[in-house]
């Protein structure tokens, strides 16, 4: 049925007020847990002294998040800020030579920040994949561009070329990892493209003008090399109605993101709390999913700060980078469901829907599942978790598929076709309320841990049916009912802007 079917305001605020009520129920369990835990033996690791005038220890157990904003926080905004300056600066005097003040720039900060063996290391990566492509074979892009991704993502390579950096200082190793990473994605995007193009082929300082822009290089997202190219060799700048306040209203809201994560981490230690499985076990149902469920969420919120401080760099490069992720609050189709958009959109075009097409053949969609899911595990680095997390994630979206098809059958379609309009979605929301779970639990096996997920998993199926499990079930089936509301008034927004842009 159509997404533009609406429900009776009545049942709408009823749904909103249970889950309102759910939300303030299963805070306050993880927040007495959070007071009750802060002194444990197993917690001092991850929870650290905070704001002693409230009384209130803080959550450190996300290493990244900590450096990034202690630490690393001044080389950062020094860095970054160097860039924005050189950039207008050049964009008012040069604007056709930006780009290579762009990579001259980056290559100097990734000079000064990492040395220069590591700058050699992703010049000889950049080299051979820029050699590949003058081949203007697909598969020989592939398979280089997937021997380079593996040469740091598995041993004995991975230690090999790491170790030739000497010098240990706060986040080398994610700085190693995140640059030669982005780059070999990038670098494999530039060789499909050139693959592509009907006469000759970019040059090499196309790729290094690519590569080290300095905002997506260490940390993304990945901008795919067409996109990339056509907007930084654009020598006509201006900007859109009001697009300068909307840039800094993104930058004011990723300033309030970090300060709400702080203040959260000294109320809610959602990190911690799942490595002592003992204490965890003693927490309510309720409170133990809305643990999994905050787990996804921070996730998220931490992929949206990071995009979009550098989305917001790049904006006033005038680019347009990828977007940043859509909120886990408001997926509950496997299809949507990816942290990085940069990396989701690079995996689209290049593998899923290149193999997948239209995606409605059963055999297709698994074969580009697969096929996506395999990149995605070298993407991350393989090990036992992460090949537990393909799995089930490639799973999830082919089930999908598969219910799709099997109730597009002639007696269930039928079915539904007899249906009012309103009765189709209040059933497509409860399929999609148990589509939501399996998301979380999917994973959380990657954010937290194979046991944590394990328990969650036991707690709300097993041990806790069938009041647990239903009572969850229905508040989320009442979530999804207000993201499908969300989603009928965004389609008819649309339908509004596009008939007065055909007027």
């Amino acid at each position: 049925m159509g997404v533009k079917t609406m429900l009776p305001s009545y049942e709408l605020g009823f749904y909103a007020l249970v889950v309102t009520c759910a939300v303030v129920y299963s805070g306050s369990g993880i927040f007495e847990a959070s007071r009750d835990s802060v002194n444990r033996k197993a917690f001092r690791d991850g929870i650290k002294p905070g704001w002693h005038y409230f009384g209130r220890k803080m959550d450190v157990a996300d290493f990244e998040w900590v450096m990034w904003f202690t630490s690393f926080r001044n080389v950062i905004i020094f860095a970054l800020s160097g860039h924005v300056l050189f950039g207008k600066i050049c964009s008012m005097t040069v604007p056709q030579h930006r780009a290579v003040v762009y990579m001259l720039y980056g290559v100097l900060a990734v000079l000064g920040s990492m040395g220069l063996v590591y700058l050699m290391i992703i010049l000889s990566h950049c080299l051979v994949l820029y050699s590949v492509a003058l081949a203007k074979q697909k598969w020989l892009c592939y398979v280089a561009g997937l021997c380079c991704l593996a040469s740091f993502k598995v041993e004995p390579f991975s230690s090999w070329q790491s170790g030739f950096v000497t010098g240990t200082f706060d986040l080398q190793d994610v700085l190693f990892y995140g640059g030669s990473s982005f780059t070999i994605m990038r670098c494999m995007s530039f060789a499909l493209e050139s693959s592509e193009k009907k006469e000759g082929i970019y040059s090499i300082f196309d790729l290094l003008k690519y590569n080290f822009y300095l905002p997506f290089f260490f940390f993304g997202p990945v901008m795919t090399f067409d996109q990339f190219h056509a907007q930084v060799s654009n020598r006509e700048l201006s900007r859109k109605d009001d697009e300068m306040r909307n840039i800094r209203v993104h930058a004011l809201f990723h300033v309030g993101a970090i300060i709400a994560v702080d203040i959260f981490f000294h109320f809610f230690y959602i990190l911690t709390l799942p490595s002592d499985l003992k204490f965890v076990n003693r927490l309510s149902d309720w409170s133990l999913a809305g643990l999994a469920y905050s787990n996804l969420v921070y996730d998220w919120v931490k992929a949206a700060v990071m995009f979009g401080v550098t989305n917001t760099i790049a904006r006033l490069d005038h680019l347009d980078p990828p977007q940043p992720p859509k909120c886990i609050t408001m997926l509950y189709v496997f299809a949507e469901t990816h942290f990085d958009r940069g990396i989701n959109d690079w995996l689209c075009k290049y593998v899923y829907d290149h193999i997948g097409e239209n995606h409605d053949n059963v055999i297709k969609e698994l074969l580009a599942t697969i096929a996506t899911f395999a990149i995605t595990t070298l993407w991350l680095g393989p090990c036992e978790i992460v090949y537990i997390w393909s799995v089930f994630n490639c799973f999830g979206l082919n089930f999908e598929l598969w219910v799709q098809k099997f109730f597009q059958l002639e007696p269930f379609a039928k079915l539904e076709a007899k249906m009012p309009a309103a009765m189709s979605r209040r059933v497509r929301a409860a399929f999609g309320a148990a589509n939501f779970w399996a998301i979380v639990l999917y994973n959380i096996l990657a954010l937290n841990s194979l046991e944590f997920a394990l328990l969650v998993t036991k707690r709300l199926l097993l041990t806790g049916f069938p009041v647990s499990t239903l009572s969850i079930w229905f508040i989320t089936y009442c979530g999804v009912q207000l993201i499908k509301e969300h989603e009928r008034i965004l389609a008819i927004k649309e339908e509004k802007g596009d008939k007065a842009k055909a007027e």
